[in-house]
């Protein structure tokens, strides 16, 4: 208890260090070139100048504070030792003073790095999210979505974290450090010497328990991985887990990880609760040592028992930031990874959407002369690909699964670049025309429908700002989904759950439909656009395709051949080449390839 009485006077916990085990053996990432990276990084901090002045300061200010408290509180005691309560009032009015100023730059140091974290991860966070949405189509489709989310989210906050709680605490730690030394030194040198072999005992308690925990933690985090996995797969796919009656599984493959989770857990924490009982013995041996070497040096005259006072709050206060400073460390190098993640993305080349030519002239003569393209090199999708659609044609494209017809699609709209051959729009190559001014006269409805958590007057402007309302219900009602959206609750105002969920898939695809309508393309693309279409909504929709679809030029994608039987022309596709051209009739003439899809949809004959 002679502990809690001495040091309760003057306790200063260094704002932003956390003195409990709960973040204590983290994994720790560390990046590949740490150095690179967080001199980049520095940059962001550059834009912050101002701000860290002034966080240095208060710091610098809160620190002397911390460190000097000890010593008025050692010549408070030496004044009631010899009954100079005279000049105790003085001491006292500046100990409070000391502690007022303390507490005030403590508050303006929190405001301030609070206020640095947020600017600066508010800048990362917009380039990285304007880097995404001007990145192209082939490098979204080859990265895992939810890493790109993990950088923008996780990574991201990270640094927020690090810079807001940590950064603080490793200038107030080392100066803590240096400032306690200096002023041990200089109240007595012996008894500073005394106190720092308690110093080694830490470095080795801390190194060896970090090392044990860091195992159990990463083992942890690898587990609770996994539960939450398995409880995102279960959830997500609830209807088949109930329709095949897999509950019991489910549940022993929960119950296995989460046992495992338990012990591992266990441990975990049982190191990183003992590492506070450790260092609470290393500190009370320090305090005994002291004590002893104090009493000591009193009874010698060296020191006075208010210096003896003071060593007991330095040593606590010398030996929380050393303990502190290797899990800052660990969070630093975490952050300064999660850089490194976030900088690879916006090192990535943006999307080329060059061009010198636009297709406001344009009448939508589409040619395709030899082309050839991979998604993998190596894996050809299109062989010596050539197609011509003129201007105005209603071209569909039909084949099996996997025989590229959606691929001519994204070569069409500049998703990706071809690797021979060319694609040109009245005779000029699409390389040469704006990207932004192609895909502004180009429609395209694709078979996964995307809304937007808004409203549905909105999500149809999304493909024209400029629509007037007359104009958006007129797309509405060529699209048949007019009176659909009158039965809404606020009709065209009404609020779209996130991907229009709160709608059927066909109620989702006559809105994706009816945005096209509005964008008035001078080229209209349809990839699968009526797949999740019942037969009589879908009849309704060609109906009013064939009015939109005059003096446009239109590509069809589509399974259903029901669909494209009044299309100009229909090229069949088998393994990226063009295997048969023609008309309805024509093509069931030849008996070929259409001829045995058209048999295995209308007449089942098997194939």
């Amino acid at each position: 208890m002679a502990e809690d009485k001495n040091t309760s006077q003057v306790n200063m916990k260094i704002p932003g260090m956390k003195g409990g085990p709960r973040n204590r053996g983290a994994a720790v990432e560390k990046p590949v070139n740490g150095k690179e990276t967080f001199m980049r990084l520095m940059q962001y901090f550059a834009k912050e100048i101002p701000v860290i002045i002034a966080l240095f300061i208060a710091v610098v200010v809160m620190v002397v504070c911390s460190v000097y408290a000890p010593k008025l509180q050692s010549q408070a005691i030496d004044y009631i030792s010899l009954r100079k309560f005279n000049n105790l009032n003085h001491i006292l009015i500046f100990m409070l003073v000391v502690y007022i100023i303390y507490s005030i730059c403590t508050f303006i140091q929190t405001r301030l790095s609070a206020i640095l974290s947020q600017r600066i991860v508010k800048h990362m966070r917009q380039d990285l999210f304007d880097k995404i949405v001007g990145m192209s189509v082939k490098y979204l489709d080859q990265h895992s979505h939810g890493d790109i989310m993990s950088r923008m989210t996780n990574d991201v906050e990270n640094i927020s974290n690090t810079v807001s709680q940590s950064m603080s605490s490793l200038f107030s730690g080392v100066l803590t450090i240096i400032g306690t030394v200096i002023m041990m030194v200089a109240l007595s040198p012996q008894l500073a010497l005394c106190s720092c072999t308690t110093v080694i005992l830490t470095i080795f308690a801390t190194k060896n328990l970090s090392k044990a925990m860091r195992k159990f933690y990463s083992r942890r985090q690898v587990l609770l991985g996994q539960l939450n996995g398995t409880v995102e797969e279960m959830v997500t796919g609830i209807k088949t887990v109930t329709a095949f009656d897999r509950q019991e599984n489910v549940c022993g493959d929960f119950d296995k990880t989460s046992d495992e989770l338990t012990k591992v857990g266990i441990k975990a924490e049982i190191l990183g609760g003992s590492m506070g009982p450790v260092m609470n013995v290393i500190n009370n041996i320090g305090f005994v040592i002291i004590a002893a070497a104090g009493g000591y040096f009193a009874i010698k005259g060296y020191v006075s028992i208010g210096v003896i006072s003071a060593f007991i709050v330095y040593a606590k206060q010398f030996g929380r930031p050393i303990d502190e400073l290797a899990n800052i460390w660990g969070q630093i190098q975490t952050a300064i990874a999660g850089a490194e993640r976030v900088f690879a993305v916006l090192d990535e080349p943006s999307e080329d959407k060059s061009g010198e030519f636009t297709m406001d002239n344009s009448t939508g003569n589409i040619e395709f002369n030899h082309v050839d393209f991979s998604y993998i090199p190596g894996k050809q999708v299109l062989h010596d690909f050539n197609l011509k659609v003129k201007a105005g044609q209603k071209v569909a494209l039909v084949g099996s699964t996997g025989s590229g017809k959606t691929t001519v699609v994204n070569l069409l709209m500049r998703f990706y670049d071809i690797d021979n051959g060319s694609i040109t729009i009245d005779g000029v190559n699409i390389k040469d025309i704006d990207c932004e001014n192609l895909r502004k006269n180009t429609a395209i409805v694709l078979q996964d429908t995307v809304l937007f958590a808004d409203t549905v007057k909105n999500n149809l402007l999304y493909s024209r700002q400029d629509a007037t309302d007359t104009e958006i219900i007129a797309a509405a009602k060529k699209a048949n989904c007019h009176n659909m959206i009158m039965h809404l609750p606020d009709g065209y105002d009404s609020m779209l759950a996130k991907d229009g969920q709160n709608l059927s898939q066909g109620q989702r695809q006559l809105l994706s439909i009816a945005r096209a309508f509005v964008a008035s393309p001078k080229i209209l693309i349809l990839d699968e656009a009526t797949s999740s279409v019942d037969t009589r909504t879908e009849k309704k929709i060609q109906d009013a395709m064939t009015n939109l679809m005059k003096n446009r030029t239109s590509l069809i994608i589509a399974h259903r051949l029901s669909t494209i039987q009044d299309a100009d022309v229909i090229v069949v596709m088998d393994n990226g080449r063009v295997v048969e051209t023609g008309n309805h009739e024509s093509l069931l003439s030849a008996k070929g390839r259409y001829y045995e899809l058209y048999m295995t949809q209308f007449a089942g004959k098997a194939i």
